[in-house]
């Protein structure tokens, strides 16, 4: 027998027996997933069958040591030779055969042994030959580079645990692991739990692991997260958690949501310790492939590194526009729903329930509640497990009510925040101008309480009690740039009003005008001719309005051009001083364009300050909507001088105005005119005739503007006039063509459509007016007439009611009513009815939502914003709510207490606030520090120091409370100069369409957006 060499471990048996063992252990071994077998070069494998059929040990057939250098590139490497094949080359033998085989010739010295997995393809059981062979570098250093050779079925995970050895990466740094297939492509590796088939590594590939940096962010995405120089970011060191979120563009909302979420401790302190990378659910079909959880981990990590005065959280934005396209572009949208989407992305992204199988829901048919309450949250917890549902979401009781067979329903479902309700009041205060019958007296403003569902009737009606004047004698109109923009019908709802309308409420010289009556209501406009127009004409070519529009009654029989001159006259005494007899009064050619009056005239338009207008277009162009020249300076001016002249009493007297804007849609229809003293319409049948005309409309958004009042003396301000404001001359439909005017009055008289434009003239002396649509009238001044002798501070004198020195009190409601309001009895609306599976049909059953269990995490959202089929609105109520011991044991069908739990007691953490109205606004937070427990408030990038006395305001529109008996006290100190600013506003923007706000505290430098 030959010499068994030191490398076998055992005395051989005999050949025969080593024959039948190896044969038995190959034949009745199986391909099974994940075992091993061996590699053994074919010649070697030959010469030992061919020894043990021998039988003879001294045979010169004996095969020696295990050979395998026919399988090997080269000796150094030992690297598997290329295209090698079984039954060829080599020989594959299950493990147990290997190591006896082993065990009796032992192994060639130094070769390795050739072990194979047994890998589960896809159609196919096989030995992996020919492993996937993978490239291994640090980010930080990639030029040092490591081959390692990996089954298929390794998973990531295992890549990763041989780079941390490979590379001596201590095993709490956070890590991630990138794939690269060629010099510009490189894809992460997310799911660690796959295998390298799935993930679809190959031979020849590289990963590279990165590190993430103390600061938060990530080697790779520094340059895209980071806005500040790196040297800037690396020496600052601030508070964790004090970090302020740039403004990407409209983006407030999402940062609002993000700064309450950073400062819950529970999900905080779950990411910042890497629970997450555990509980990724890639394969979830509801989630989003754990990649809004790793975007969120990313800001949160930011925030929390204290290296950081700003974060740009542009990934996470994109992300979200990503799974959401509701949140795509640079739109405001609502920070509730935002994070509505972002929990249940995070519980799905994080569910550790990997297979949700389905539940049947059941009804409590009479069971207890505590039986029904129980099963319910244990099938949700079947189907929802994650940090999410842990800390957020409770369980209410659902009661429906069958109106007809009176069936009751109950469920218990869960909920993840409470949407409450505020008490909506049944009133509103409105701001009136009220213009008096006597022309001497100023426009008296008042305050007035009326039904929010109320009619434009109502509103007369309140303001009669405290001017004595019969409602039926009232017209309601908006005004607007100088026009009506709407004269509004007594029956008309009070919710076609806006409160930044510029309401006046005229009062007429008898009651309802009827069709066929002795009386018509018309509408007075202002304008003023430019100082170059061919007078004779009868086009309203660059005229501009101004002042305030009037309303009067006026006898048919007095509706000619020269009773028409005096009744304006009359009515205008207060701020139109009359000429004198010794002053002389010149005749006109209408033809003359030159001559020295003309240079005078137009010298003295010059001097106007607001008298210019803009005067591009030509006849026939459509009125534009206007706009105000300067910043709220052609307003209004309040004194209490007296008019002067003593007039008959048996006009209207002047409005005073805001300029206000709004969005254009108003048509110039013949109903607009229409006015609004009693519930019966008040056409008329002679009316002035028009033609067709375009109306122009409000700008998008009206400006809420203070009126200012200066009693007893006028201001020496500016002129009002509508030239500075036109942001379209308006143009009339053609020229008079009249050649001559017998004397040259004060003013002329021309009709007009709605908007002031489009006139056709009168006729001669004293004719009558044509009337065939709503009378509008305009009268027209030149000049150095209107400079003479309007007196324009006057006309814009009004006076304040004594209900406007009362201060407007706001709203204020506990944070308990509304949550009694959310646990009210309700009847479900016809949009939204309940199948009663008694009566077999949809029904409008009442409905009742009663508190069962609440979480740690409380969410409070507060709907401030309220739609209906006739109208939206925002609710400024203040809503009082408790910075500490809010106590919810009152609500709760489920007792606690008396089983040696705690009480259900809250503190507040966190608030996101809204600012500004429905189309716009903008969105901040407060929140509490977890470590210092010291409050700031988060405006974007600006980070201040808060006052607890700052923070109930009625912005407030989400609150987060947590669970006293789960709050951790604070283990830094709380700061001691309260005053100071935290963080230095870094990376700040500033975005438009946001709302004034208010100052967060005496100590805070705000910038608004």
């Amino acid at each position: 027998m030959a010499a068994i060499t030191p490398a076998s471990a055992t005395e051989p048996p005999g050949l025969e027996t080593q024959r039948r063992e190896i044969e038995t252990i190959v034949q009745n071994h199986e391909l099974r997933a994940g075992d091993s077998w061996y590699l053994v070069e074919r010649r070697w494998f030959e010469q030992w069958k061919e020894y043990v059929k021998t039988g003879d040990q001294n045979s010169s057939s004996f095969p020696g040591q295990i050979d395998n250098t026919e399988l090997f590139e080269d000796l150094d490497s030992y690297h598997l030779k290329e295209r090698l094949v079984e039954n060829e080359d080599f020989m594959l033998i299950p493990a147990e055969a290997w190591h006896q085989l082993l065990a009796w010739y032992g192994l060639v010295d130094d070769q390795p042994a050739l072990e194979r997995k047994v890998v589960d393809l896809p159609s196919t059981v096989k030995v992996e030959v020919y492993p996937v062979e993978i490239f291994l570098c640090l980010h930080s250093n990639m030029d040092n580079v490591v081959t390692e050779q990996f089954s298929r079925v390794d998973t990531i995970q295992t890549i990763e645990k041989v780079m941390r050895k490979q590379f001596d990466v201590a095993e709490s740094a956070e890590t991630r692991l990138w794939m690269k297939s060629s010099d510009t492509s490189c894809e992460r590796l997310r799911n660690i739990y796959v295998s390298v088939l799935d993930s679809c590594l190959s031979t020849g590939m590289t990963v590279i692991m990165e590190m993430r940096n103390a600061d938060g962010t990530w080697p790779s995405s520094r340059p895209q997260i980071m806005r500040n120089s790196v040297e800037e970011q690396d020496s600052y060191r601030g508070q964790p958690g004090v970090c302020g979120l740039t403004n990407l563009g409209n983006t407030c909302f999402m940062n609002s949501a993000l700064q309450c979420l950073s400062n819950t401790p529970p999900l905080t302190e779950y990411f910042l310790r890497n629970a997450y990378l555990e509980e990724l659910n890639f394969t979830n079909p509801l989630g989003m492939k754990g990649e809004i959880a790793e975007a969120y981990a990313d800001v949160i990590k930011q925030i929390w590194s204290g290296r950081h005065y700003s974060v740009v959280p542009r990934v996470f934005k994109t992300k979200v526009g990503h799974f959401a396209s509701q949140f795509l572009g640079y739109q405001q949208h609502d920070s509730q729903e935002l994070l509505s989407f972002l929990l249940d992305g995070l519980h799905e992204d994080l569910n550790r329930v990997k297979n949700k199988e389905y539940i049947e829901l059941r009804d409590a048919h009479g069971r207890p509640d505590q039986e029904v309450a129980e099963e319910a949250w244990r099938n949700h917890r079947r189907r929802n497990d994650s940090v999410i549902v842990d800390t957020f979401h409770g369980l209410f009781k659902s009661t429906l009510v069958c109106p007809e067979c009176h069936k009751v329903s109950v469920t218990f479902d869960p909920f993840c925040y409470l949407s409450v309700p505020l008490p909506v009041s049944k009133e509103r205060v409105m701001e009136v101008f009220f213009v008096s019958l006597d022309p001497v007296a100023k426009p008296v403003q008042h305050r007035v309480v009326v039904p929010k569902g109320g009619k434009v009737f109502d509103l007369c009606i309140t303001l009669s009690q405290t001017t004595d004047v019969p409602a039926n004698q009232m017209v309601v109109a908006d005004v607007f740039n100088h026009r009506f923009y709407k004269i509004y019908h007594a029956d008309e709802s009070l919710s076609c009003i806006l409160d930044r309308d510029d309401i006046f409420v005229y009062e007429l010289s008898s009651g309802a005008v009827e069709e066929d009556g002795e009386e018509v209501v018309l509408a007075v406009y202002l304008r003023e001719r430019p100082h170059y127009r061919d007078y004779g004409s009868g086009s309203s070519y660059g005229t501009t309005l101004f002042g305030h529009p009037l309303l009067m009654a006026v006898p048919r029989e007095q509706c000619t051009r020269d009773a028409l001159y005096y009744l304006f006259l009359q009515r205008l005494a207060r701020y139109v001083r009359a000429p004198d007899p010794s002053e002389e009064v010149e005749e006109e050619e209408a033809d003359d364009e030159g001559g020295d009056e003309e240079d005078e005239e137009e010298e003295l338009y010059k001097t106007q300050t607001n008298g210019v207008s803009n005067d591009t277009g030509d006849d026939g162009e459509k009125a534009g909507p206007s706009k105000r020249a300067d910043d709220g300076e052609a307003t209004e001016i309040l004194t209490s001088s007296a008019g002067q002249g003593d007039v008959q009493n048996n006009g209207q007297s002047e409005p005073s105005e805001e300029d206000v804007g709004s969005e254009p849609e108003r048509g110039s229809s013949s109903e607009e005119g229409q006015s609004a003293c009693s519930s019966s319409g008040t056409d008329t049948t002679t009316q002035l005739d028009l033609g067709n005309a375009e109306a122009s409309g409000k700008v998008e958004d009206k400006d809420e503007e203070a009126v200012d009042q200066e009693e007893d003396e006028g201001r020496s301000g500016e002129p009002t006039t509508a030239a500075g404001l036109s942001g379209k001359r308006p143009a009339g439909s053609g020229r008079n063509g009249q050649g001559r005017r017998r004397r040259r009055p004060l003013f002329t008289i021309q009709a007009v459509n709605s908007n002031g434009t489009t006139e056709r003239g009168l006729g001669e002396g004293g004719s009558a007016f044509s009337f065939s649509s709503q009378p509008y009238v305009a009268i027209d001044w030149d000049p150095d007439m209107k400079k003479k002798y309007y007196d324009e501070n006057e006309a814009e004198k009004y006076v304040k009611h004594a209900s406007m020195e009362v201060p407007h009190t706001q709203t204020t409601v506990q944070l308990q009513e509304c949550i009694e309001l959310f646990t009210t009895v309700e009847t479900l609306e016809e949009e939204n009815p309940w199948y009663c599976p008694v009566c077999k049909k949809h029904q409008l059953a009442t409905k009742k939502l009663d508190l069962w269990s609440l979480p740690e995490v409380l969410i409070i959202h507060l709907k401030r914003f309220s739609y209906t089929k006739y109208s939206r609105e925002k609710l400024d109520t203040i809503v009082d709510f408790p910075l500490r011991e809010l106590d919810f044991s009152g609500y709760l069908l489920r007792k606690t207490g008396a089983n040696g739990e705690p009480p259900i007691r809250y503190d507040l953490m966190a608030v996101s606030n809204h600012y500004g109205g429905l189309r716009d606004g903008h969105y901040t937070s407060y929140a509490r520090n977890k470590d210092n427990g010291q409050w700031y408030y988060f405006d974007d990038s600006k980070v201040t120091y808060a006052r607890e006395d700052q923070i109930v305001t009625n912005a407030a529109y989400v609150l987060f409370y947590q669970r006293q008996d789960k709050i951790r006290k604070p283990t830094l100190p709380a700061p001691t100069d309260g005053c100071a600013a935290s963080v230095k506003p870094a990376n700040d923007f500033t975005s438009s369409n946001h709302d004034g706000l208010a100052s967060a505290a005496s100590c805070v430098n705000m910038e608004t957006d």
